[in-house]
């Protein structure tokens, strides 16, 4: 027997465990939200936890061309600004070279390569001076460091959800994963329930066998049966398609719903369902008005896993769906693409990643209270 000392070491020891977790979970996704609200500048600059506080952050700016010079006291004049509008700044530090960009303070003037000389002031107001007229292209090039107020934007989302010229779109993509997601955890929930009602209450032959073939398949690895069940779908014309995602997620996701719903539903109470049928109660009946509300945690924490692993699937997809494009669409494909081609852009990463964990967050947390009931289902009576 443990001692009250001990029960109390072992539950303090729980409790820190149980919070670090929680703690290991929460801070990445907490970090994943706010970044998704950043500029790429303020994301390199800081960490998201730093994010409500002003930051330092090294800027390329350009002066204005030199078609817009004016003649002002026999000197050729360009003037403007280096700061962003819509953001508040202030310039500490500039220079005009990539290697020393903060050679000069505020209010110093510098030599330029070209003639003449500019001028830059704490607000980010730059004044370029020459004797002779200034040529070229394009402007003066100046490195600042310029401390920036805390920022946050809905630009990301907007380019992410709505902008649908934008490469980076996943609308479509968002809209594709619903697509495959609902009916793949709808269609196997359906089918598990009607199989576990049948191997809990129904007393037909080989029942026993069919029990111990469910529990084995709950071993199959996912990859072994990929290639074998993509031919079969090629065979009989279903070929790459919404269908032949949908069935693969019911067929790899039915063994463990028949093995949960199963082991609920032989725990309710027999006196409930031998009353209904000396009632006259046809199985049907008793199956969707006293089975069905019964097992709604059961049902609950199936879906919730269902949903999780559906909506982050990226190989069910990639060997099963492919759109007229000739591309996955899936949120998990689109994220991978934006990896191996906008692997710089963290501002939009951040944001296509938090979207995609948004939905199967709300999925959780609505259905979270029935999970652990669902698990524990049929363990002890």
């Amino acid at each position: 027997m443990f001692s009250n000392h001990s029960r109390s070491s072992l539950k303090w020891v729980l409790h820190l465990s149980v919070l670090f977790l929680v703690a290991l979970w929460v801070f990445p996704t907490a970090g994943l939200f706010v970044s998704s609200f950043r500029t790429v500048d303020q994301i390199g600059a800081s960490g998201w936890w730093a994010s409500m506080f002003p930051s330092e952050q090294n800027i390329i700016g350009r002066t204005a061309k030199p078609e817009t010079q004016q003649l002002i006291d026999n000197l050729y004049v360009i003037e403007g600004n280096l700061l962003v509008a819509d953001k508040e700044m202030t310039l500490s530090k500039w220079g005009t070279s990539s290697k020393a960009i903060d050679v000069y303070q505020v209010g110093q003037t510098a030599p330029l390569r070209r003639g003449g000389s500019i001028t830059v002031s704490e607000n980010g107001h730059y004044k370029v001076e020459s004797k002779q007229p200034l040529s070229g292209s394009r402007g003066q090039r100046v490195f600042f460091t310029a401390t920036v107020a805390p920022h946050f934007t809905l630009d990301n989302y907007k380019k992410m959800l709505l902008d649908k010229s934008n490469v980076e779109g996943m609308a479509s993509a968002f809209m594709a994963t619903m697509t495959v997601t609902i009916p793949a955890t709808i269609i196997p929930i359906l089918i598990a329930a009607f199989a576990a009602y049948a191997l809990a209450w129904m007393n037909f032959p080989g029942r026993a066998i069919l029990v111990a073939v469910i529990v084995g398949l709950l071993v199959v690895p996912l990859q072994l049966a990929l290639i074998p069940l993509l031919k079969l779908h090629m065979n009989i014309g279903i070929g790459k398609g919404y269908l032949g995602v949908w069935l693969a997620h019911t067929g790899f996701g039915l063994p463990l719903a028949i093995y949960l719903l199963r082991n609920y539903m032989a725990g309710l109470p027999r006196d409930i369902i031998e009353n209904a049928r000396v009632d006259g109660a046809t199985e049907f009946q008793i199956f969707t008005h006293i089975i069905l509300p019964l097992s709604f945690p059961a049902l609950a924490s199936f879906a919730i896993f269902q949903f999780l692993w559906t909506w982050n699937d990226l190989l069910v997809a990639k060997v099963f769906l492919i759109d007229s494009s000739g591309q996955t669409t899936v949120m998990t494909a689109k994220i991978v693409e934006m990896l191996g081609t906008r692997g710089g852009n963290w501002e939009i990463l951040a944001t296509a990643a938090f979207v995609s964990i948004s939905v199967p967050l709300i999925v959780f947390f609505a259905l979270q209270k029935y999970l652990v009931r669902g698990l524990l289902a049929g363990s002890v009576k």
